[in-house]
């Protein structure tokens, strides 16, 4: 699985966007937070699954023993955010967690595996659940670790 590189295309969102731009450029120590919540983020860097370029998104940090969960929640949407499809194509990415850099494969749960990942990233951010009673999708999760 070969590394993450190649055109980057920064998200259409600003905030997004901007937020990324902030968190490498610090090395995390700033743009860190989702909102003002105060509430961790790390940076996901997948591959657009229909153009190939480099994408970056700030997602919530929900970590554990050095493996991390990715939750494709979309704030409650009836559709997978476009991340998700990245993945699926593609399951090569890159985590970021402040300056903690590494390359990183990603695979889709379910199951009770899920269910424990899911519980993590609830008590990581609480507003997941209520995401969750917003649509009738089962919000995908993503277990995402360290390559070699």
């Amino acid at each position: 699985m070969a590394p993450i590189e190649g055109e980057y295309e920064p998200s259409p969102w600003a905030m997004a966007r901007d937020q990324v731009e902030t968190y490498e450029r610090t090395c995390g120590r700033e743009g860190n937070t989702f909102q003002n919540t105060g509430l961790p983020v790390i940076i996901l860097t997948t591959r657009g699954n229909k153009t190939g370029k480099v994408r970056k998104t700030p997602l919530m940090r929900v970590e554990h023993d050095g493996d991390y969960a990715v939750v494709a929640s979309l704030g409650g949407a009836p559709k997978n955010p476009v991340w998700y499809y990245n993945l699926k194509r593609d399951p090569a990415a890159m985590l970021q967690d402040g300056r903690d850099r590494f390359d990183a494969e990603a695979r889709e749960l379910e199951g009770a595996e899920r269910d424990v990942w899911w519980s993590r990233a609830v008590e990581a951010y609480p507003p997941y659940a209520e995401y969750q009673a917003r649509t009738k999708r089962v919000i995908p999760v993503f277990l995402v670790q360290r390559r070699g």
